[in-house]
């Protein structure tokens, strides 16, 4: 490696979830993999302590060049979305991460590791100015599509009031440079429904933190060029360099390279990989609603009926935090708390993955050519539901009723059109054309990252 790439000092800051922690941490990985450069991952001390469980964790744990650091988010005991004011989220967290993640900087170049440049994710912005006190460049690190970014960067820029005004009329089509025909129900939904402290906090992103008066600012983006070819096109267009740094997965040869830590949730041991062991080829359908997303009661009975119902074999993920006391195991079924997710989709009896259809989760089911039913929840997931059915081709959308609850026929039905005779054949197809692409993709992604890093330096 050359001299000045391994003076490099990178400080990739992240809110605690686990599907923004996930992705942060394989960025780490590769710029010390690849780079040669120093790299340290800050994450709230809540997430931290999870981590890195132990009676008092260091602030600071070392894996060679990959370090973990904790600042504060305001909320040291932990939170959930669900049960904090977004307001008071979004401001507790601006405030206490600002000092605490200055004091960390300071502290890191006590001990002679310098931050060169900070590395942001989304809802932590903020991160911009702490790095502009320090003296040092930042970066946007764009951990959802590049479709997303585009749409956000036309919302922010003349979209929002058509937006507003059709807001009740779910099938209100949009025709954006880059995207596929968008409905309304298919944005982001902080675009349609807020909670506001939430939509402003991306508005600071594209209105702050990228157009910051740069000539052409430069995005890393967890995706790759063939994935989004027009989107990033669209973007260059309008003086927004996207570089395509993806698929953002986890793989052995990181975890190795780099040591562990990352996760927040406990495995639940290996006997469920001898479960799938025991099944056909292609006849599992994995179930799991990521780190985050708590399904109501009735979603869970309607989900259960379903799959029980299709009279498939089913391995379903469910969160000690999500049990709401529904009996979702079956004669063919197995429950567990948490697993090794791209394990399990890469195992050969996988035939289907019925998603919330978070960014992580999305890529990795593309990466292992394992067609989604996607039922969305909020945020990115109801646009990657739509990308994944109209523009990828590789999985269908799952309709809710009036109430939004996705019954249990309709379960039967998405589970029998992805995994049948007709349309599903054509989807498997095409799921198994984008497996071979994004494995194509990453010898170019890397090469993208490395050519950053050697003009930034």
């Amino acid at each position: 490696m050359e001299t000045h790439q391994q003076q490099q000092h990178f400080l990739v800051v992240t809110i605690g979830i686990q599907g923004q922690i996930n992705p942060a941490r394989h960025l780490a990985r590769r710029l010390v993999r690849h780079t040669g450069s120093r790299v340290t991952v800050a994450t709230p001390l809540s997430s931290h302590r999870r981590m890195f469980p132990s009676p008092t964790p260091p602030p600071v744990v070392d894996r060679g060049l990959l370090s973990f650091a904790a600042y504060s988010d305001g909320f040291d005991a932990g939170y959930h979305p669900d049960t904090v004011d977004p307001e008071l989220f979004t401001s507790q967290l601006r405030a206490a991460g600002t000092e605490t993640l200055a004091r960390l900087a300071r502290t890191l170049a006590a001990r002679g590791r310098p931050v060169t440049r900070v590395v942001y994710t989304i809802l932590v912005a903020w991160a911009a100015d702490v790095a502009a006190t320090l003296g040092v460049p930042s970066l946007l690190y764009w951990i959802e599509p590049a479709s997303i970014f585009a749409t956000y960067h036309y919302y922010f820029h003349g979209l929002s009031e058509l937006v507003a005004a059709h807001k009740d009329d779910p099938s209100f089509e949009l025709t954006l440079p880059g995207l596929p025909l968008l409905r309304i129900r298919d944005l982001p939904s902080l675009l349609v429904a807020g909670p506001k402290p939430y939509t402003d906090a991306f508005g600071e992103i594209f209105q702050v933190g990228v157009l910051d008066g740069e000539r052409r600012p430069k995005v890393l983006v967890n995706t790759f060029r063939a994935l989004e070819t027009d989107a990033i096109a669209a973007m260059h267009d309008r003086e927004l360099d996207l570089i395509p740094i993806g698929p953002m997965i986890g793989d052995e040869k990181d975890e190795s390279a780099s040591g562990g830590g990352g996760d927040l949730f406990e495995e639940d041991g290996s006997e469920y990989m001898r479960w799938l062991d025991s099944k056909e080829e292609g006849s599992v359908v994995y179930v799991s609603f990521g780190s985050l997303s708590r399904l109501s009661k009735k979603q869970m009975e309607e989900l259960s009926t379903g799959l029980k119902k299709s009279g498939r074999h089913y391995m379903w993920v469910v969160r000690r935090d999500n049990n709401t006391g529904v009996e979702v195991a079956g004669e063919r079924g197995v429950v567990v708390e948490w697993c090794e997710q791209v394990r399990v989709l890469s195992h050969r009896s996988v035939g289907c993955f019925v998603t919330h259809g978070g960014w992580n989760s999305t890529l990795e089911s593309l990466v292992c050519g394992v067609p989604t039913v996607v039922v969305p929840q909020w945020l990115d997931q109801m646009t990657n539901a739509r990308l994944v059915e109209e523009a990828w081709g590789v999985g269908v959308r799952a309709e809710g009723n009036g109430e939004g609850v996705v019954e249990g026929g309709e379960v039967v039905r998405c589970l029998d059109l992805v995994m049948g005779d007709h349309r599903g054949v054509e989807i498997r197809r095409r799921a198994e054309t984008w497996r071979e692409k994004a494995r194509e993709a990453s010898g170019t992604s890397v090469k993208n990252l490395v050519d950053f890093v050697r003009e930034m330096c």
